[in-house]
C-alpha cells in the first residue's frame, strides 16, 4: 500500500496520514509513503520514518510545466506494485498528478482522501471532474461540507463519494494538568487561559481572535502553530494593545497537556474541512467556541458541546468566550459531552475500521473485474 502527499507543510491532512500509518494493520499490508524531498514535508516524513513506514523520495509534480518529470514518477510507483495508492489532499487540485501516475500504473485500487475544499476557481472544474471520474476509485471526504463541494464545484459523481469522518483517541487527552504547569504558562494558575491551535494562516481566522482579546482583558490567549502570518499577527497584537496577554508558541509537542490546561479551546476559521484541533480539544474534555462553518459545525453542537458564531465576527466571538469564562458549570457541561460524543462518534478506531472498509471493497471490486475478463 502507497499513501502519498504533494502538499506543503504539516498540518490536519498530514496528521490524519500518519494516524493510518500508525495503526493499519501491518501483518496485512506494507506500508510505503511517498513525498517529494522538500524540507516542508520533513514533520510528515520524520513522523512516519518513526512509525516504521518505507519511505522513498519522488519527482515532485504540482503543475503542467513539470509534467517531464512523471515518468520518473510512474517508475517508482510501479517498483512498488502496491495493491492501494491513498493519495492525500490538503486542497482539492493536490497530488492530481500522482493519482494520474496511479491510474496510468494501473493499481487495483485508488484512493483520494479530501481534506478540504476551498473555492477554486470555477475554470478548474471541468478538468477537475475528468480526473474524478477517470482516475480516482473513490474519494473519501471527512465531511459532509467537504463532500457536497466535491460534488457542486468540482463536479465529482456521488457514487465516487464516502464520508468518513476524522478521528481521535480519547485516552490520549487527560482532562486534568499540573497546577505548575499552568502557572509557568500563563504566570498566575488563577488566569483564564484562552487556547487555540492551528497553522498561522489567513484561513484560520487568528486576526478575529486577536480582535475579539481587545475585549476580554483579564484572559490570556494562547496560538500554539507556525505559519506565514506570525509576524502579521504579532504586529496585529502590538497595535491592538494586547501583546503583552497574546502567546505565540509555535509548534508544540504537548498539545495535550495545553489542551488541559486551558479554559477554552477557539477555532475562529473562515472554513474548514472537518478540524483535528475542535475533536482533540472535545475529546480533552474543553468547551469550543468556534465559527459555525461547514465541517465545524458538524462536530460542535450549539449550546451542548460548545458555542458556535458567526464567522469574521470579533464581537460575536469575544461574548461567546466570555460567556464560557463566566460559567464554570456550563464550561464543564460542554466539555464533559464533548468528549461523550467524540467517544461515540469520532473515535480512531471507527475512522480506520471505515478507511480499511474502502480498501476492501475497493480491492475485491478488482478482483471480480479481472476474473470477468479473464
Amino acid at each position: 500500500m502507497v499513501h502519498y502527499t504533494d502538499s506543503n507543510g504539516f498540518g490536519g491532512a498530514e496528521q490524519v496520514m500518519l494516524q493510518l500509518l500508525e495503526r493499519l494493520d501491518r501483518t496485512r499490508w506494507r506500508l510505503v509513503l511517498l513525498h517529494h524531498g522538500k524540507p516542508a514535508l520533513a514533520r510528515l516524513v520524520a513522523g512516519a520514518r518513526e512509525l516504521g513506514a518505507e519511505l522513498r523520495v519522488v519527482p515532485r509534480v504540482s503543475r503542467p510545466g513539470e509534467l517531464g518529470r512523471l515518468p520518473a514518477f510512474i517508475r517508482a510507483l510501479r517498483a512498488e506494485r502496491p495493491a492501494v495508492f491513498h493519495a492525500h489532499l490538503p486542497a482539492p487540485l493536490n497530488g492530481r498528478y500522482g493519482l494520474l501516475a496511479a491510474a496510468i500504473s494501473r493499481v487495483p485500487a485508488v484512493i483520494a482522501t479530501a481534506h478540504l475544499v476551498d473555492d477554486a476557481p470555477v475554470r478548474f472544474r471541468v478538468g477537475f471532474s475528468r480526473w474524478a471520474t477517470g482516475c480516482v476509485d473513490r474519494y473519501i471526504a471527512v465531511s459532509e461540507g467537504v463532500a457536497r463541494r466535491l460534488r457542486a464545484r468540482l463536479g465529482v459523481p456521488d457514487r465516487k463519494i464516502q464520508i468518513i469522518h476524522n478521528g481521535v483517541e480519547v485516552g490520549g487527552f487527560p482532562r486534568e494538568v499540573e497546577p505548575r504547569f499552568r502557572a509557568a504558562l500563563a504566570g498566575d494558575a488563577e488566569r483564564p487561559i484562552v487556547l487555540t491551535v492551528g497553522r498561522l494562516d489567513a484561513q484560520k481566522g487568528h486576526g478575529y481572535l486577536l480582535a475579539a482579546a481587545a475585549d476580554i482583558p483579564d484572559a490570556l490567549f494562547v496560538f500554539v502553530g507556525e505559519g506565514r502570518e506570525r509576524s502579521a499577527l504579532e504586529a496585529q497584537a502590538r497595535a491592538l494593545g494586547v501583546a503583552e496577554r497574546v502567546r505565540f508558541l509555535g509548534h508544540r509537542d504537548d498539545v495535550p497537556d495545553l489542551l488541559a490546561a486551558c479554559d477554552v479551546f477557539v477555532l475562529p476559521s473562515r472554513y474548514e474541512g472537518l478540524p483535528l484541533s475542535v475533536l482533540e480539544a472535545m475529546a480533552a474534555a474543553r468547551p469550543v467556541v468556534a465559527t459555525a462553518i461547514e465541517g465545524t459545525d458538524e462536530i460542535v453542537r450549539h449550546g451542548e458541546t460548545g458555542l458556535l458564531v458567526p464567522p469574521a465576527a470579533p464581537s460575536a466571538l469575544a461574548e461567546a468566550i466570555r460567556a464560557v469564562l463566566a460559567d464554570r458549570a456550563l464550561a464543564t457541561r460542554m466539555g464533559q459531552a464533548g468528549r461523550a460524543r467524540v467517544g461515540r462518534e469520532f473515535s480512531m478506531s471507527r475512522m480506520i475500521e471505515e478507511v480499511t472498509g474502502v480498501y476492501d471493497e475497493l480491492l475485491e471490486r478488482s478482483e471480480v473485474s479481472r476474473r470477468a475478463r479473464a
